[in-house]
């Protein structure tokens, strides 16, 4: 494990050592500027405090694009550069979906749409238990939203007020049916507070993940186009 931290300007050549048939390059593209204020600037994480149980978590629901969030992970020294140029090979630890196990900072096995956002919840109510009031931030892609158990997870999450979950829903408009009013509107009828920014702008998704939400979990719909 590298401890040299790397900027943003970086991203796209990290991400570009990453070759093969099977990049989910969409996928990738559309959550790079997500990933990267998280771990620049809101999270409270780093090398340091992979195993500090006060350290905030971030939960990759969308995991079948994993290429930015290997870039991001070793522009902040989780894990090599060089761990990036066999990725998704045989004895790569970087596969097409995150390995909890074998991949240092990544928290949860992802891929299998649908389960990030259950698996948030229970982090708040194991934080709760613990006291300990970390942030949990689970990143989920807006086709994803399909899916009937976070239906159940934004329903449940807003009657229990977690305030210490942040759901960010990339939007690249690759939902099939969408939700009457935007996907923002999804949140705020269950109890939610929910913004939607451009997925670009740094700032704004700064202001979205750090404006105050007392009592009520925090929606950030970051809208964007992917880049192919």
């Amino acid at each position: 494990m590298t401890t040299t931290a790397t900027g943003y300007h970086e991203l796209p050549r990290l991400i570009g050592l990453m070759t093969g048939d099977e990049k989910h390059a969409a996928a990738a593209t559309s959550t790079v500027d997500v990933l990267w204020v998280l771990y620049d600037r809101v999270l409270d994480i780093s090398p340091r405090k992979i195993g500090d149980p006060r350290r905030d978590r971030f939960l990759l629901s969308k995991g079948h694009g994993p290429m930015a969030y290997y870039a991001v992970l070793a522009a902040k020294g989780f894990i090599r550069e060089a761990d990036l140029l066999g990725w998704a090979g045989v004895e790569s630890k970087l596969g097409m979906h995150p390995d909890r196990v074998r991949v240092p900072g990544v928290e949860i096995s992802s891929g299998s749409l649908g389960h990030g956002l259950g698996l948030a919840i229970g982090e708040v109510y194991g934080l709760r238990a613990q006291r300990i009031g970390a942030r949990v931030v689970v990143l989920v892609g807006d086709a994803e939203l399909d899916e009937g158990s976070n239906h159940e997870a934004i329903a449940l999450a807003g009657r229990e007020g977690m305030a210490a979950l942040t759901a960010v829903v990339v939007d690249n408009r690759s939902a099939s049916h969408g939700w009457p009013g935007g996907i923002g509107r999804r949140f705020e009828v269950e109890g939610w507070t929910a913004r939607t920014v451009d997925g670009r702008d740094h700032e704004a998704l700064y202001e979205a993940f750090t404006a105050p939400h007392p009592g009520r979990p925090l929606a950030v719909i970051a809208e964007v186009e992917a880049k192919n």
